[in-house]
Order: C-alpha cells, then sequence, then structure tokens
C-alpha cells in the first residue's frame, strides 16, 4: 500500500500538502484539474476513507493519519463561504 502525497491550491491562493496511507486517491483526482470546493471534499472524503479502510483491511486499525487528512481538510473548506471561493486546484502528485 504505497503511501501517496498530494499538493492541492485552496480558493484563497494558499498550497497544501496531504497525505493518504493508499495510492487509491490517483483515482479519484487529476492533476491539474479545478475542482468545486464541495466536490473536491466529497472526493477527498470517499478516497480517504476508502485508503483508511484499506489500512484497517491490512493492520486491524484504521488510519488515524488519512482520518486525521480528511478532518483538516473539511475544516478548513468550511472557511470559505464567499462566492468567489469555489475552486480547488489540484496541483500534483509529490511521489
Amino acid at each position: 500500500m504505497p503511501e501517496t502525497r498530494f499538493r492541492i491550491q485552496w480558493p484563497n491562493g494558499e498550497e497544501a500538502d496531504c497525505y493518504s496511507p493508499s495510492s487509491v486517491v490517483r483515482q479519484y483526482f487529476e492533476v491539474g484539474q479545478d475542482y468545486d470546493l464541495a466536490e473536491f471534499v466529497a472526493k477527498a472524503q470517499e478516497a480517504l476513507q476508502l485508503a483508511s479502510d484499506r489500512v484497517q483491511a491490512k493492520y486491524g486499525s484504521p488510519c488515524g493519519l488519512a482520518l486525521g487528512q480528511l478532518r483538516e481538510i473539511e475544516a478548513i473548506a468550511q472557511q470559505f463561504t464567499e462566492p468567489d471561493q469555489t475552486q480547488v486546484k489540484f496541483l500534483r502528485f509529490l511521489d
């Protein structure tokens, strides 16, 4: 289960590095793609939960890092409430 790191750009221009314990995130995001904020969060929820589930299936417990990353994404996304703050850009995979 190769861990995967990726970089995104939030609607305010800030960049963030994110973590997944599994390369499954590659099936959910495309490099250079802009995502509606809600769509990005939904894809992150699905991908990171699946990644955590894979860890649980292999090691017997869910991945706290993946679930923590998901909570961080959800918390940051809630900060963007202005109509012009709707796009998250998927910049690249870091590995």
